[in-house]
């Protein structure tokens, strides 16, 4: 039996407590270029599948009041907050991607949930986790490093102005040094340790060690050891379980493994074990930081370092369970009587609605798509009024989601998808043959570049729709997704699930993968939209072609051979602009 389960077979499961809210998803087309906006979402669907936490042990904050906040920060800066040029630099995004209410629900929703929490492990001596929080570099007058509201600081001073006066500890072991948290807490007789890979110069009444770049497991968590002999008693401690020193990360420099973090989880929690304790999430800028909460999780509920899957994608797990429970006739396939054969038999006028690729109606498809809460994220985008509509541009059918900005009143494309059943060689698959996802309240900026191909900027839907695509397949009982990439991004988005059927495409593909590896993406495809590319010495351009996904490994045509032939054949240069 997987060790996992078998913990759960014997009830060894501790009593844990989960804030989360829907609304944790930051509403940023872009912010996935710093931060992964799904993490809350895929925590806590990997702990409730792994049976972390109890039925009713997930709780919905409450919203933090500005009265809260401005225990903390100035009113000055809170009235700042208001404008999205202020949340755009804290976030790097464009302001023109900032719908303000939206996204300072999300904020506050945040700090509630740490003051939340903070109240429930101090009456019930017991572990809670906040799903979003951790924003340490917020001070009083100013926010920083997509921390806009410094959440510990919020709820310390709120259980002040409630009577608690016992001393409060906070171990930071994020990455980067927590300047804010030391800023808001200066005035308090609060501990705070941390271990951070940046030099950020001294930060008064921070206990910080400091590591170099590229340390890993066994120098780190000897640095926690001596961090930990040298905690004080104290009577509520916030964790900062930063996922940011995984190696690899985009803005940590550490390179601890899974295995090592999860072993810190473990060492920080035998530590506080009986003690009431706040686990925050703080910073992580990779496609597996999710894994670092969720491990905090298991080891607040089991104890155990029973590793996560590799290949676990939590939203796909959530995306086929949700499809699972979508039954055809609520998707738009005929019942056994239709209206249309209703029509028949009364002799009344026939209306036949047109149905994408023969099966979904338009109803159908809104009523999955929300299921999926990809139009409840459009509306928190801003945009009101979304529905679908279903048309024909054949050979394909044609799907177009649309919504009313709620700024200026103007409907607009936010989906578009035309697709067919097509037959490449031997199987039928899904065949995309346009998919755009726009976001036409966003502007393109140096934080947001215009890629080759994009009209306007993106909504931030492209894993969702992924999957959707698959899903669909599924459905229809179609060997996969196939498309003809435009461009090299697209490609390149799609390389590790996908691959071009010809073996002698793919193999070229592979070369100029390899040739492209030290340029930024953007540089690469403009590069290659440009002419600036040789393939052998000769000018090159991209080779549009059919790449699919197939559904069953196995169909995969068995032709390394001949893909490695090609690839080693190839020589792509890049040339400067």
């Amino acid at each position: 039996m997987n060790p996992l389960l078998a913990l759960i077979a014997r009830g060894r499961r501790r009593p844990l407590r989960l804030f989360y809210d829907e609304r944790f998803r930051l509403p940023l087309a872009t912010a996935d270029k710093a931060v992964e906006t799904r993490r809350a979402d895929d925590v806590l669907y990997y702990l409730r599948r792994a049976r972390a936490v109890a039925e009713g042990q997930v709780v919905s904050p409450q919203v933090a009041s500005y009265e809260a906040l401005g225990r903390v920060h100035t009113q000055a800066y809170l009235e700042s907050l208001l404008s999205p040029e202020e949340l755009g630099h804290i976030f790097a995004v464009d302001p023109s991607d900032v719908y303000v209410d939206e996204l300072l629900r999300s904020l506050r929703l945040a700090v509630g949930a740490t003051i939340d929490a903070a109240v429930y492990t101090l009456a019930q001596k017991r572990p809670a986790m906040n799903l979003f929080g951790g924003f340490h570099h917020a001070a009083p007058g100013r926010g920083a490093g997509f921390c806009a509201l410094n959440d510990i600081a919020v709820a310390v001073a709120e259980l002040r102005s409630r009577g608690f006066t016992g001393r409060v500890g906070v171990l930071d072991l994020d990455f980067h040094p927590p300047d804010g948290t030391a800023e808001c807490l200066r005035d308090d007789d609060a501990w705070i340790g941390s271990i951070s890979g940046a030099d950020w110069g001294a930060l008064p009444g921070v206990d910080e060690t400091r590591l170099p770049e590229g340390t890993g497991d066994d120098a780190y968590l000897d640095a926690l050891e001596a961090l930990l002999q040298r905690m004080p008693e104290v009577e509520l401690t916030f964790v900062l379980a930063g996922a940011d020193v995984l190696t690899g990360d985009r803005l940590g420099r550490f390179a601890l493994s899974l295995p090592g973090v999860r072993e810190r989880e473990q060492m920080v929690a035998r530590k506080l074990l009986g003690t009431p304790q706040v686990w925050l999430p703080a910073g992580g800028y990779s496609s597996y930081a999710w894994k670092v909460f969720a491990g905090a999780g298991l080891v607040l509920a089991f104890d155990t370092d029973e590793p996560i899957p590799t290949d676990y994608d939590p939203l796909g797990a959530r995306f086929r369970r949700i499809s699972r429970s979508l039954p055809s006739e609520s998707l738009g396939d005929e019942p056994f009587l239709t209206e249309a054969d209703l029509a028949d038999v009364l002799g009344a006028p026939r209306h036949t609605p047109l149905k994408f690729l023969g099966f979904y109606s338009a109803q159908g498809i809104e009523y999955a798509l929300e299921r999926f809460r990809v139009v409840p994220l459009l509306r928190r985008l801003g945009f009101q009024n979304v529905h679908v509509v279903i048309d024909e541009v054949p050979p394909y059918g044609r799907v177009r989601v649309l919504g009313t900005d709620a700024l200026t009143g103007e409907q607009a494309t936010l989906i578009e998808l035309e697709a067919e059943r097509r037959r490449l060689g031997e199987e039928t698959f899904l065949f995309v043959n346009w998919l755009s996802l726009r976001n036409p309240r966003a502007q393109f900026s140096p934080s947001r570049p215009q890629l080759p191909g994009q009209e306007v900027p993106g909504l931030g839907l492209a894993r969702e729709m992924t999957h959707i695509l698959t899903l669909v397949a599924v459905r229809l009982k179609l060997a996969g997704v196939a498309f003809r990439p435009s461009w090299f991004h697209m490609a390149y988005t799609a390389r590790h699930d996908s691959r071009f059927i010809d073996p002698r495409r793919q193999g070229r593909f592979q070369a100029l993968l390899r040739a492209a590896r030290r340029l930024p993406l953007l540089e690469a495809t403009r590069a290659i939209h440009e002419g600036r590319v040789t393939l052998n010495g000769q000018p090159y351009e991209w080779e549009p072609d059919e790449m699919v996904r197939w559904q069953d490994a196995a169909q995969i045509p068995r032709d390394k051979a001949e893909i490695a032939a090609e690839r080693d054949r190839s020589r792509f240069e890049f040339k400067e602009s």
